[in-house]
């Protein structure tokens, strides 16, 4: 029997990046669908925690992130550009913001097609791994598009011309991550329940496994 879980994600979240790889091998390996849920940052969907909370989070969530991908191996770079428009130092956020709309839409429109994990692990990629500059230029998020199976130019027509119901089905579902008793990305809800972080992966995995997962 295959299982389900959902996976709660934010494109400009360090964290989602360091766990969207090795959630996605999963699915691949085992017999379980995971369903990619778009969530817009903590700095767009409520920016008033980014001034009332204690200033030295953000360098140390900078700082954890670099050793955490250090440990697993994996490449990674604070993006350039910042998917979330804001100067870092006073931490105000911009109101245009070009980058996150776009690409948070075109992740609920690979949801859609139920390539949502795909899509979200190639463009983490370009976006996290230090490997590009300008990843918003040139064909690569067209090429992240293609290596996950989709068709980019279609993903960015329907995230222009269906930006409002996108927008809501990505309030969906954050009100779907804050009922199954989480607010912060990454977070798989299986069975009911959330595990925040890319550090309970293992421990998904494990409940998984009392509850069925089996290989592919």
């Amino acid at each position: 029997m295959t299982l389900t879980a959902d996976l709660f994600f934010s494109f400009r979240s360090p964290y989602s990046y360091l766990a969207i790889g090795r959630y996605r091998a999963i699915a691949e390996e085992y017999d379980v669908d995971i369903t990619l849920r778009t969530v817009w940052p903590i700095a767009i969907r409520d920016p008033d925690i980014l001034f009332t909370g204690n200033p030295n989070a953000p360098r140390y969530i900078l700082m954890d992130s670099m050793r955490v991908a250090e440990k697993l191996g994996i490449p990674y770079r604070w993006p350039r550009p910042d998917p979330v428009v804001q100067n870092l130092m006073t931490r105000e956020i911009s109101a245009d913001q070009p980058h996150i709309y776009r690409i948070g839409r075109m992740g609920q429109a690979a949801t859609r097609r139920g390539k949502g994990l795909a899509f979200a692990d190639e463009v983490s990629r370009i976006i996290f791994s230090g490997e590009v500059d300008g990843w918003n230029e040139g064909d690569h998020l067209s090429g992240a598009a293609t290596r996950a199976g989709l068709d980019f130019a279609e993903l960015e027509a329907e995230a222009a011309s269906d930006a409002e119901a996108l927008d809501a089905e990505i309030a969906e579902n954050q009100a779907a991550l804050e009922a199954a008793g989480h607010w912060g990305v990454p977070t798989l809800v299986f069975d009911g329940e959330p595990f925040f972080g890319q550090d309970r992966i293992e421990m998904a995995q494990w409940r998984m496994e009392q509850k069925g997962l089996k290989r592919r």
